[in-house]
């Protein structure tokens, strides 16, 4: 599933970073790490992902702003975000994902789920130009 894909994730936080790049690796995809909104605007500017996976609370910018950035661009607004956040409080999940998110992972993430979670935002097939 995630062999040979881009997920670009934006996490400033380091264990979250260190257990998603860990559970990617496994998966054999290929990470790119972003701590910042700065950072995540500067790596989708070269080779977009496949994959975004988002805090939604990160330095310069909240998740939700950042997404509506991606959005605006064309080469990135096909590209699926999934929220990947401590935030899960009732009501939570529904106001991301009505913000326009795919998908939506709570942390404390769950090692024995959290591949399978990722796999409705990708495609079956990897298209080279276009995603």
């Amino acid at each position: 599933m995630l062999r040979g894909r881009t997920v670009l994730v934006v996490e400033d936080n380091e264990q979250n970073m260190e257990l998603v790049e860990f559970l990617l690796e496994e998966a054999n995809a290929r990470i790119i790490k972003a701590e910042d909104a700065r950072t995540a605007r500067e790596a989708m500017a070269g080779d977009p992902p496949d994959l975004v996976l988002m805090d939604m609370n990160i330095p310069g910018s909240d998740g939700t702003s950042l997404l509506y950035e991606i959005r605006r661009r064309p080469a990135w607004e096909r590209i699926p975000v999934v929220a990947l956040t401590a935030l899960a409080m009732r009501g939570d999940r529904e106001r991301i994902l009505s913000a326009g998110f795919q998908g939506y992972i709570s942390k404390p993430i769950n090692v024995q789920t959290f591949l399978s979670e990722l796999s409705p935002f990708l495609p079956t097939e990897r298209k080279e130009n276009g995603r």
